[in-house]
């Protein structure tokens, strides 16, 4: 299936990480909402996401492999790889973005967006993805 999909995740303490290519960064304590896409094997993509033990490659598994973070929830749309942009630029609008964070491939301001509030966002976000229950 090809789709995207919106990692929620939640930064229990703030911690400072290296992130790759980006240099170390700060993370304070809240919610996070990561987008990407798997144009091929959705599921393996998310079940790679929820491991802690993997390779580091993209810049989301240094975030996700810091024991301070966890995935809260995953939300799943059909949809080719144009739409992981559309939906980043969506919930840019919604929430603070850091700065060029898995968008190195695209435009994109970033692909990370700290949430201040995740009502807003889910409420906005409903409409168009829903959430994935197998994992």
């Amino acid at each position: 299936m090809k789709a995207v999909y919106v990692l929620i995740i939640e930064v229990v303490n703030t911690t400072s990480i290296k992130v790759g290519s980006l240099g170390k960064l700060l993370f304070t304590t809240g919610i996070y909402a990561y987008v990407g896409s798997a144009q091929n094997n959705l599921d393996q993509r998310i079940k790679r996401h929820l491991r802690k033990e993997k390779k580091l490659f993209w810049h989301i598994d240094y975030l996700l492999n810091d024991n301070k973070t966890k995935i809260k929830k995953v939300l799943i749309k059909k949809g080719i790889k144009k739409e992981e942009c559309n939906l980043a630029k969506l919930i840019n609008t919604k929430g603070k973005a850091i700065l060029k964070f898995g968008s190195s491939d695209c435009s994109c301001k970033s692909h990370l967006f700290f949430i201040e509030d995740y009502r807003l966002l889910e409420t906005n976000i409903k409409d168009i993805t829903k959430e994935h229950n197998a994992f």
